[in-house]
């Protein structure tokens, strides 16, 4: 709770809510309803009975209510609350319905455009690891990224992910090695929420950011369930086993031990191409986490560590790795990582000035990645080390803050391409001071500058600007700005070229890849939101629209189908995003959101101004949720539709080969339904089951030269529809308070 206020600058208001008794025992009560007077701004309690809410200058008076309770209505005149004492109703005479907090948020007054997702979101899919986590939410896009290794990647604003900061409650996490896999070594059970920031993102996280930043938060073990245990299975032969123990040694010193365990050992091939379909896969994942906080003396902290096995099989059904490897025998591929992972977070909050604190960041990880593809080998051996130590406080008053701090990166790579060594270091060092003018009334900004010193990049300043003013009530507009600076790791960002035949060709800079231009990016944008009630019930509206411009970039062209090439842009690359977004209940707790999205991205390539391939230009989603009241004991059912639908997409170039090699020039258009059921039992135990993909729509010929894996036109990287038909899983969730 305080580290958040130290990362994002905002004083919570916190308390704890208990049942008033004559006995005067402590008996906490959840999901109490805590909003600011006379508005939907608010939260409920967690299982301790305990709220934080961001402090709003706009208001000054908390209501506190619950379903057989008095509602109390208190001044806020201090950010702790403390004990809030509700008095059980002795006559009730009326009934009062409150509606729950959506799992899926956009909050008027965050000056970011920041899309919030709790835990409740997820639970509405399989959400077996955080590249799943998304399937409901349609703030970014999930696509595999080829036929062979069916790593799922995300992309924001028509940009891959490399243009995406991922971080781990606010530490960097996927980058560098894990950028294609790292996705699937986050578990899906051990997140609390996501956080979607949508543009340049704070000066405090680093320079890299260019289309957004999705944040994860663990979680925590002094607020979870004691115990947790999740297992699933899906008719792939795809098994997963979560369990979560946590044990509290008082008040504020709690850890949790947390154990995920995958296994998929299927030879799937419906196409009846002779390759798998999915690759055969195991992982284990396990992490020791420690929280400490002391709200009396303002100190809080954390510290991780984890470890990760994860091994991949896949190619040609008849491939044994024991007896084919490097051979014209059957084509595979075998990938296999091992990651270690330290980190620790402490702050402090100045007991007699709440509005100052300061907090202190660093992790270290190491990733050692051993993988071939048929007879190309790729090899990538990568520590990293992070530290970052930011202080927060004001300037007269609370509606002028600052943070400012230090920062410092290193990152050490070992990489082999089929046996050639490109070897480096990269390492900075950056200052930041960014302020934050809040008028909840009106007008509030953030403006953030940082400068840093790279060895490779060298010494450049990075500016960050994002607006919101409000225009009416339950109205804002919010625009952004800011620029990006990253230097492109090539291959572990485009692993999917190993699985094909395609030739390797760095133009344009004498071979040497690394040398190649840092990509260099100005991204704009602009967002509006509006809510309001329609025949008593809410109604939220919402559009924004991005522009990326690229000053520089590293040009990944797929058009020559026997080849890949790298090189520096010369001329102009641009991506253009549009994003409407209505939600509303229908009826009672029957929910409905619907999007569209339009995508514009064209590069100029050696080959002329195109528009980027497998990127669809129009994209439509909506999704329907109903939950039933619950029961005396707890139980209820939940059911969850989703309609993806995905337009037609421009493909590489495919002329020069063989008739039966070519594909057309653009995709056909497809939908893909999923659908999840819930039952709850009672508190402690639910079953739930569903399907993804209903209606089985596959691409057709999702590899070009399946039949001669060793010849010139094999390429599995053209991928613009899934390769897995109709998915079916059930599993269950054990939990105890």
């Amino acid at each position: 709770m305080f580290f958040s206020i130290l990362l994002h600058g905002q004083i919570q208001i916190t308390g704890t809510v208990l049942e008033f008794n004559p006995e005067e025992k402590e008996k906490t009560l959840s999901g109490v309803h805590v909003t600011w007077l006379n508005t939907p701004i608010g939260t409920i309690t967690n299982e301790q009975g305990q709220f934080n809410l961001p402090f709003n200058t706009s208001f000054t008076k908390l209501v506190i209510s619950y379903v057989g309770y008095k509602t109390d209505t208190l001044t806020v005149n201090r950010p702790r609350l403390g004990k809030i004492w509700l008095h059980p109703e002795i006559e009730l005479e009326e009934v009062l319905l409150r509606k729950k907090i959506k799992p899926i948020q956009k909050s008027l007054f965050n000056v970011q455009n920041l899309v919030h997702v709790d835990s409740r979101e997820m639970l509405k899919a399989a959400c077996c690891n955080l590249s799943e986590s998304f399937e409901t939410n349609p703030a970014v896009d999930v696509n595999v990224s080829d036929a062979v290794t069916g790593a799922k990647q995300i992309q924001m604003l028509g940009l891959n992910s490399p243009y995406l900061l991922f971080t781990q409650e606010n530490i960097p996490s996927i980058k560098g090695a894990s950028q294609i896999y790292g996705l699937s070594f986050i578990p899906g059970s051990w997140i609390e929420s996501i956080q979607i920031t949508k543009g340049s993102g704070s000066v405090l996280n680093g320079f890299e950011s260019i289309s957004g930043q999705i944040n994860t938060e663990l979680v925590k073990p002094l607020t979870d369930q004691k115990f947790f245990l999740n297992m699933y299975a899906n008719n792939y032969e795809r098994y997963e086993f979560n369990t979560r123990y946590n044990k509290k040694f008082s008040e504020e010193l709690a850890t949790g031990l947390y154990v995920h365990a995958n296994l998929r050992n299927g030879n799937i091939d419906r196409n009846s191409d002779l390759f798998l379909d999915t690759p055969l896969a195991k992982q284990i994942n396990i992490m020791n986490r420690w929280q400490y906080a002391d709200p009396l003396k303002g100190w809080v902290g954390y510290f991780n560590a984890q470890y990760l096995l994860d091994e991949k099989q896949t190619g040609e059904i008849s491939f044994n790795p024991d007896t084919d490897k490097f051979t014209n025998n059957a084509w595979g591929s075998e990938v296999k990582s091992n990651r270690l992972d330290l980190s620790a977070k402490i702050g402090y909050v100045f007991p007699d000035l709440p509005y100052q604190s300061f907090g202190y960041q660093t992790a270290l990880s190491h990733h050692n990645q051993d993988s071939y593809y048929g007879f190309n080998i790729y090899d990538i051996e990568q520590t990293s080390y992070y530290s970052n130590l930011i202080f927060n406080s004001i300037i007269g008053s609370t509606q002028h803050k600052f943070k400012t701090g230090l920062s410092f990166t290193y990152d050490s790579f070992k990489e082999d391409v089929n046996l050639q060594n490109w070897n480096r270091i990269d390492n900075s060092i950056g200052a930041f001071f960014e302020y934050t003018y809040d008028n909840l009334d009106k007008l509030s900004f953030v403006a953030g500058l940082r400068v840093d010193n790279h060895n490779r990049l060298g010494t450049f300043i990075t500016p960050r600007l994002h607006l919101r003013y409000s225009l009416w009530k339950g109205a804002s507009v919010k625009l952004s700005g800011g620029r990006g600076k990253r230097a492109a790791n090539i291959f572990a960002e485009n692993q999917q070229l190993f699985a094909s035949s395609r030739v390797i060709n760095i133009l344009n800079n004498n071979g040497e890849l690394y040398t190649l231009n840092p990509e260099i990016a100005w991204n704009t944008g602009i967002g509006f939101v509006q809510k309001l009630y329609i025949w008593n019930r809410a109604l939220d509206i919402s559009a924004d629209y991005y522009i990326t411009d690229f000053k520089d970039q590293v040009v990944v062209d797929w058009e020559n189908p026997r080849e890949i090439a790298f090189y520096n842009l010369k001329g102009h690359s641009l991506s253009k995003s549009l994003q409407i977004d209505i939600s509303y209940e229908i009826i009672q707790d029957l929910n409905i959101r619907l999007t569209y999205k339009n995508y514009n991205v064209t590069i100029d390539y050696q080959s002329g101004n195109l528009q980027k391939p497998l990127q669809p230009k129009h994209r439509f989603f909506a999704n329907m949720s109903y939950e039933t009241l619950k029961k005396s004991r707890g139980s209820q059912w939940k059911i969850d539709y989703t309609l993806h639908w995905t337009g037609e997409q421009r493909l590489p170039n495919t002329t020069p080969n063989p008739e039966e090699y070519q594909l057309k020039p653009y995709s056909d258009p497809y939908s893909i339904m999923n659908f999840n059921l819930t039952r709850v039992i009672n508190e402690k135990f639910d079953l739930y089951l569903g399907g993804e993909n209903i209606g089985n729509q596959v691409q057709k010929q999702p590899i070009l030269g399946s039949d001669d894996p060793f010849g010139p036109y094999f390429d599995s990287t053209i991928l613009y529809a899934p390769v897995l038909g109709e998915t079916y899983y059930l599993g269950f969730r054990y939990k105890l308070k």
